[in-house]
């Protein structure tokens, strides 16, 4: 018996596999494309002013080819065809590709690559903050060897400066912005070994409320690691897992809340009606905690309870941007990877889809003139789409035909490993009689694991705003946060902003002409 979701996709297929009558005349593209070279003549007059404002958008795992597929997926929840949609970072006008690698591995992990983009030098896997002389899980590798990240050197300079995650606040791209620690999964010290303990090492949650205490903004999920072992969740009252886990016994949010000054306005949330009914004008230092450990997918958000993305970023850019001297922030869709990693690319590609709608609403509520924007993925996932799909295919659906081997039909998104190999009676399952439009459902993957792998090639990066055409070709992943802070002149490299006006932008052409002179090692 044929399934009515196999009838339902072939159905999609065929109503959508056609060519809009506009393109079928020539000078439709000829005229697209005369508009597209008029936009990059523009690009000649490049903007050198200096960023008041850094915000960094950082997809986990959006690999080019999720950045494809999530495309196409925002132009059909749009009721387009979806290949000829934008998302937001594609009007970005300058674009790069950074390269991934951890210095002790080919396909890297979401911390050694968050240490290079945060901190400006690569790193071994597994292991936030530091340089690659500290071994993963060996504490007494990690002194001496500590770096410092963009997120610090911001705050040096008088700029305030915020975290914004779907993950949690002490998960690996977040952590390298303010901890240094040998292992990533030293979330609290439940999770350290006794020996680390011994050593001195402290735990992620516990750094992220010392290393840099005036953090303005704090949001994301993680709640479980900052309160005593067994103490029971607000809102999971009944869940085990989400009872706190500290063995210290301490109370991280009261430590928050003590170092904060008196005559400052500090708010901790765990909801998001709570967040909702702040006034960002009163609000001076937020900690916003909405899980015990990750937050939802937006496919299963509790809209009641759990803020979107979207909505964190709002708020936080409504506090940051009362800094006169502007603010840093670093903005995490962390769990686009998740989705990957689980194989459910609906999950995945939806949770870049929201992360757009924060870069749009981010765009909105900044100027050109003086913020400058980038976006990019740390890694990137063995995620495929393919199998000569006709235009306006639905991205979830099925791919024309059948397997030549198995005659059996197959969906266009595929993962090259992965929990989506399955095998009933000896074959590769018949996924004719499978719900594959569900939004958990575990696309097909080539190789049997219980969690699908990163990918090893180069992820992009978009830019726009002050000196954004630094980001250009192919570069070192560390090289990301130098970039940035030149532009925003903090960090080492500022001596060229010695000639900026009273307005904080330099003098015309200054930079550009010392871009021109001095020797890249001078730089950076």
């Amino acid at each position: 018996m044929i399934s009515p979701f196999f009838v339902l996709a072939i159905g999609v297929c065929l109503a959508t596999s056609f060519v809009p009558e506009k393109e079928k005349d020539p000078n439709y593209w000829r005229n697209q494309a005369q508009q597209t070279l008029k936009n990059a003549l523009k690009l000649q007059d490049l903007n050198t002013k200096v960023a008041k404002n850094v915000i960094m958008f950082l997809g986990d795992g959006m690999g080019v080819s999720t950045v494809t597929a999530a495309r196409i997926l925002k132009g059909q929840l749009h009721h387009s065809s979806g290949e000829e949609s934008r998302l937001e970072m594609d009007k970005f006008p300058f674009v790069a590709l950074s390269k991934t690698y951890n210095t002790n591995a080919q396909v890297p992990d979401s911390a050694g690559t968050a240490t290079a983009y945060l901190c400006g030098v690569k790193a071994n896997e597994g292991t936030v903050g530091v340089s690659a002389a500290t071994e993963r899980s060996q504490c007494n590798t990690t002194k001496g060897n500590e770096v410092t990240s963009i997120l610090h050197w911001a705050k040096e300079a008088g700029k305030s400066v915020g975290i914004v995650t779907t993950t949690r606040v002490n998960h690996a791209t977040p952590s390298a912005a303010y901890a240094h620690c040998a292992d990533r999964d030293w979330y609290s010290d439940n999770e350290m070994p006794a020996e680390a303990l011994s050593q001195g090492c402290k735990d992620i949650a516990y750094q992220l409320m010392h290393n840099i205490r005036d953090i303005e903004v704090i949001m994301g999920g993680g709640r479980k690691y900052m309160f005593p072992k067994n103490r029971t969740d607000v809102e999971h009252e009944t869940d085990e897992k989400a009872r706190g886990t500290r063995l210290d016994g301490l109370n991280l949010i009261d430590i928050w809340k003590s170092f904060k000054p008196r005559h400052k306005h500090s708010h901790y949330v765990w909801n998001r009606t709570e967040l909702q009914a702040l006034d960002p004008r009163t609000v001076d230092y937020l900690l916003g905690l909405f899980e015990p450990g990750d937050l939802q997918y937006e496919l299963s958000r509790n809209n009641v309870t759990d803020p979107s993305l979207s909505e964190m970023v709002e708020m936080a850019l409504r506090i940051l941007k009362k800094n006169p001297k502007g603010f840093f922030l670093l903005v995490e869709g962390g769990r686009i990877d998740h989705g990957h990693h689980e194989g459910k690319a609906q999950q995945a590609l939806h949770e870049v889809v929201e992360m757009d709608r924060a870069i749009e609403l981010a765009g909105s509520m900044t100027s050109l003139d003086d913020t400058l924007t980038v976006v990019t993925a740390d890694h990137s996932h063995v995620f495929t789409f393919g199998g000569y799909t006709p235009r306006g295919n639905s991205i979830f659906g099925l791919a024309p035909g059948v397997s030549d081997v198995d005659k059996k039909p197959y969906t266009a998104i595929l993962y090259g490993n992965g929990p989506g190999y399955k095998v009933v009676g000896g074959e590769r399952e018949n996924i004719s009689v499978v719900d594959f439009a569900h939004n958990n459902y575990q696309a097909q993957s080539a190789v049997p694991l219980r969690y699908e792998t990163h990918g090893g090639e180069d992820v992009a990066v978009f830019a726009k705003g002050p000196m954004a055409h630094l980001l250009h070709g192919v570069h070192e992943q560390n090289y990301i946060p130098h970039m940035m802070a030149y532009a925003a002149c903090i960090g080492a490299n500022h001596n060229h902003c010695a000639s900026a006006s009273s307005a904080g932008s330099p003098t015309p052409g200054s930079l550009l002409l010392l871009l021109a002179l001095l020797p890249l090692h001078i730089l950076f």
